[in-house]
């Protein structure tokens, strides 16, 4: 399952971590978001112990959205030791996504 991660925990949950972090900035009212969060899910599951995967509410969480410049939701980020690597505007499958993160394990 995807973890949420907060502006207090982004630090240690995502810059601090030894694995790629995959993170989807979303918010409840965003119809996109909500056709990517199963996506995101199944993607928790199939990367478990390689990779964390985790979810930051944009609306909740509004230090980080600035911080990475997220102007558009959905938008997933993909980091390795504290750097963001990749990046996917919008929906995608989970084929996509599930290379994106693989080339970074």
């Amino acid at each position: 399952m995807a973890l949420e991660i907060t502006d207090q925990s982004f630090q240690e949950m995502v810059l601090n971590s030894d694995k790629p972090v995959l993170v989807d900035f979303w918010a409840v009212w965003c119809g996109p978001c909500r056709t990517l969060g199963p996506i995101i899910e199944e993607v928790a599951v199939d990367f478990e112990g390689r990779a964390i995967v985790g979810k930051v509410d944009v609306d909740n969480n509004q230090q980080v959205s600035v911080d990475y410049g997220i102007r558009n939701i959905p938008t997933v980020l993909i980091f390795k030791n504290g750097e963001v690597v990749d990046k996917i505007v919008g929906v995608a499958s989970k084929e996509v996504i599930a290379e994106k993160l693989s080339a970074h394990l």
